[in-house]
């Protein structure tokens, strides 16, 4: 992938990687659900379809995307989206690659190691030494001897 700066034709992923747009094929289609005459007549949806082993990506992002567990990744490794939230075929099309972005974007986040800890000697002090105090509490409320 080039570090070329960003410009309108790709999709900014990262300070360094951007994606061509040419690399995302994008069909307006006809919305599913409510919207009367226009939602029938109008074809405002956006199918994206981005084709992951195809794309100009770091092999360290194709192979996140291709190891995710995701319904809308093909067994081709072809990412599926639907746009339809919007009335407008350019606001589908924004959120598509809004989408897009974001997804491809969460696979890059890589996760900091848990170091696993242990608790401190004082820690263990404190807690046993309420538990004492609660017990000793519990046992004052038993039946009083005259």
């Amino acid at each position: 992938m080039s570090s070329t700066p960003p410009s309108d034709n790709s999709l900014a992923i990262s300070n360094q990687v951007h994606l061509p747009l040419e690399e995302i094929d994008m069909q307006a289609i006809r919305a599913q659900g409510a919207g009367g005459q226009n939602v029938n007549k109008v074809s405002s949806a956006i199918h994206l379809r981005f084709d992951i082993r195809g794309s100009s990506l770091p092999d360290f992002y194709k192979e996140r995307l291709l190891a995710l567990r995701d319904k809308r990744i093909t067994s081709d490794g072809i990412l599926v989206l639907k746009a339809q939230r919007f009335r407008t075929q350019e606001k589908n099309r924004a959120d598509a690659l809004e989408r897009l972005q974001a997804l491809i974007h969460s696979v890059g986040v890589v996760q900091k190691k848990r170091r696993p800890t242990k608790p401190t000697r004082s820690s263990k002090r404190k807690r046993m030494d309420s538990k004492t105090k609660r017990g000793r509490v519990k046992s004052l409320r038993g039946r009083v001897d005259h």
